[in-house]
């Protein structure tokens, strides 16, 4: 192990073997379905949640971890020998997960830095990625902390969802944001803005959402060598046209891209039908 290790949490949705290359420790979130408990990732799998939200019938609730896991993740690092530790999670406004991060660091005097990565999904996935990358070329815990909070403000996360009536139901959109999903048939397009989900553009019908939604991802790039990252629920090919049709317009700019179902955890507020497009500039 590196002097620094890093930690995220289940909802940076990692492609399959990313953490363990990455040496990342993930904590995951605990998923509510009509009354039973599993943990993100390792209990439940998207399928499980997409199937309950659509059912109708079945109460899907998400809950953070606990300080205490954190907290047990933390001193197993530090007795595997870090010197210190960066903790980069999901959007303080979009879950407790960062407040439970940081009220376990408190007790380990200075030696972890817990980060809001504003974001969730390879938005956060991105920053993490970045942290382990400077702790595994032997830099200081400041130098980890800012590989991270320096990917953050270059990561735009864009994304579709069939029905804004999960967004609402959880919180994490106001209802007259929401209407604009039922009125006249228009179809938001969100992206995040400092934590928040906010609409970032609409149009008529899903695919000209899709393919406006392409649009802004290209715009986001710039001329910048870029990561990609195409996160969906329930549709693997949706999702697999989107990143074919980005890499086709970015070409060479493109140095990595994943494509990845979203977890448990966002599956149970955005409901089936997500695309979202993540864009890293590098």
């Amino acid at each position: 192990m590196g002097r620094i290790a890093v930690v995220t949490d289940s909802t940076a949705y990692l492609p399959a073997g990313l953490a363990e290359t990455a040496r990342l420790s993930v904590v995951p979130l605990t998923i509510t379905i009509d009354g039973r408990d599993g943990l993100e990732g390792i209990d439940l799998a998207p399928a499980d949640v997409a199937a309950a939200l659509v059912s109708r019938r079945v109460s899907v609730t998400t809950s953070r971890p606990a300080p205490a896991e954190f907290a047990a993740t933390y001193q197993r690092l530090l007795d595997e020998g870090a010197d210190g530790i960066v903790s980069v999670h999901l959007s303080a406004k979009l879950s407790g997960t960062f407040d439970a991060a940081a009220l376990a660091a408190v007790d380990f005097a200075g030696a972890i830095e817990v980060i809001d990565s504003r974001s969730a999904g390879m938005g956060l996935g991105f920053a993490a990625l970045s942290a382990a990358n400077a702790a595994s070329a032997g830099h200081d815990l400041a130098a980890v902390r800012e590989a991270a909070t320096g990917c953050i403000d270059r990561t735009t996360v864009l994304f579709y969802v069939d029905s804004l009536e999960y967004l609402r139901r959880g919180g994490r959109i106001g209802a007259a944001s929401a209407l604009l999903g039922t009125a006249l048939s228009v179809k938001p397009i969100l992206h995040v803005v400092d934590g928040g989900i906010v609409v970032k553009d609409k149009v008529r019908t899903a695919s000209r959402a899709l393919a406006r939604m392409v649009d802004l991802a290209i715009e986001a790039a710039g001329d910048a060598p870029v990561e990609i990252a195409v996160h969906h629920l329930s549709a693997t090919d949706r999702a697999n046209q989107i990143l074919s049709t980005l890499l086709d317009r970015l070409g060479d700019s493109v140095k990595e891209s994943y494509v990845t179902e979203i977890g448990a955890a966002v599956a149970a507020h955005v409901g089936p039908g997500l695309i979202s497009v993540v864009v890293h500039k590098l």
